[in-house]
């Protein structure tokens, strides 16, 4: 009788774990229903990238808003070019402005050296000229004199240095005549030189580099 309790309690434990288990069962497919039914609220159809339709025409026109922005750029830079070539030729002005005006400078300051020298020059040939009718009247007997040799020697010495600065003696003797370096004050026969030509020179003329310090007082030949 007591075994035959016992094999029924057990049936019965049995049986309850089954519907325990049955209901768990069906409580989870209850909850993935609810589940899918909760996905399938928050699911929404997203149309294809590739349709034709609205969606086409707005990527359409946001590429023409986008290639609309470009002529905008493109002309901003090419302000900014053109203004960058301003500035450019406005330096390049400038620089050729101060180059001139160095050049002129230059010029100047040559032209204010060479007024100077040769206002120093024109006092000094006075004296070159004092120097040479002074050793033309030494006589023959007086060369060797110690007097004599000294003033030789000075005078070669200031001829010297004339030259070093870029003084020389104008040719005349021999040479056709030229009013941009000759004096003529008088006309003479000659049966030496033609007509035109330079017989004699009264006063030595001097130039400064390329410019005439003092013209050559010349007799020409009729």
């Amino acid at each position: 009788m007591e075994e035959s309790n016992k094999e029924a309690g057990n049936v019965m434990e049995e049986k309850n774990e089954e519907d325990g288990k049955a209901d768990n069962s069906q409580a989870d497919n209850s909850q993935a229903d609810n589940s899918l039914a909760d996905n399938s609220q928050d699911v929404e159809f997203e149309p294809d990238e590739t349709d034709d339709g609205e969606d086409g025409g707005t990527e359409e026109a946001g590429g023409k808003k986008f290639f609309k922005k470009k002529p905008k750029a493109d002309k901003k830079q090419e302000a900014m070019k053109q203004k960058v070539e301003e500035l450019e030729d406005r330096v390049k002005r400038q620089m050729a402005e101060f180059e001139n005006f160095r050049k002129r400078t230059d010029k100047e300051k040559t032209a204010m050296f060479e007024i100077g020298a040769k206002s120093v020059i024109e006092k000094i040939l006075p004296v070159v000229d004092n120097f040479e009718r002074g050793l033309a009247s030494i006589s023959e007997e007086e060369k060797g004199n110690g007097f004599a040799d000294g003033m030789q020697m000075i005078y070669k010495q200031l001829m010297t240095e004339l030259e070093n600065l870029g003084v020389k003696p104008i040719e005349a003797i021999g040479q056709e005549f030229n009013p941009d370096y000759h004096n003529a004050v008088m006309q003479v026969e000659s049966e030496e030189y033609e007509s035109g030509i330079v017989a004699q020179e009264l006063q030595k003329g001097y130039m400064y580099r390329e410019s005439v310090v003092r013209h050559s007082m010349v007799a020409v030949v009729s």
